[in-house]
């Protein structure tokens, strides 16, 4: 399968899903971790479930993560690899700090 290569409304979409903190962490922490639940992710980023939700809401309506069913959990994965490359790009330790 061939990949679309993005065009700058597609880049302009990302980067607008990442310019939050907790969303920086949210993709960090899925690009390092792999997958993760919604109470996961609120018990480690010390934040409420529904706030998290809000956040991977925009995170997929920006193609960035995509959530699947693990059993009665919707568990959440990066699917965009352009977003894992723009974080690894950053001169900045904030995945060192508590993620998910």
């Amino acid at each position: 399968m061939k990949t679309q290569k993005l065009n700058i409304t597609g880049y302009c979409a990302i980067l607008k899903a990442l310019a939050h903190p907790v969303r920086l962490k949210i993709v960090c922490g899925l690009s390092k971790k792999g997958m993760c639940n919604v109470g996961g992710m609120a018990e480690r980023l010390g934040i409420a479930q529904p706030a998290v939700s809000q956040h991977l809401n925009i995170l997929k309506n920006a193609g960035v993560v995509t959530g699947y069913r693990k059993g009665v959990e919707i568990c959440y994965k990066v699917q965009c690899p352009e977003a894992v490359k723009i974080i690894q790009s950053m001169d900045i330790d904030f995945c060192k700090e508590k993620h998910i």
